[in-house]
């Protein structure tokens, strides 16, 4: 995995099906997203990055990883730093930014860039279909 240019380091969390389909959690401190994240994982993502995330572009792919430090953590608001196994990197395939809500029952396609690339987005849905739904995407995606 040849690396192009310096790694942008985001506050963000990072959860991932497998190294090829992860998600990346932005959004301002205490928004949510390591919730959404642990909510993942128990729905089988694994983590790869829990508060800060390092970006690295690999032509056009961006690819995960956690700053070593905090390698294998994750908050859990109320419990404390949890222990958790975790992918050493992974391709980020959309953004969930929990800073913006999704009016739209059926939202369009959106997109954002992040160091040049452009990736699907998707804004915060109330409710506990959207981890599941995010899971499902991840394994099939949209169809048209």
């Amino acid at each position: 995995m040849e690396s192009e240019g310096a790694p942008l380091n985001l506050h963000a969390s990072c959860v991932a099906l497998d190294e090829n389909a992860a998600l990346l959690i932005t959004g301002p401190s205490g928004c949510g997203k390591s919730t959404l994240a642990l909510t993942l994982m128990g729905f089988g993502a694994h983590l790869v990055a829990d508060d800060r995330t390092e970006l690295t572009r690999a032509g056009d792919t961006l690819i995960a990883k956690a700053p070593e430090t905090i390698s294998g953590m994750i908050e859990a608001r109320g419990v404390g730093l949890l222990s958790a196994p975790a992918l050493s990197h992974a391709r980020i395939r959309a953004v969930v930014d929990l800073s913006q809500t999704e009016p739209n029952r059926l939202p369009p396609a959106r997109e954002t860039a992040l160091i040049g690339v452009s990736i699907p987005v998707f804004f915060k849905v109330e409710g506990p279909g959207f981890a599941p739904a995010l899971i499902q995407w991840l394994k099939g995606g949209r169809c048209a």
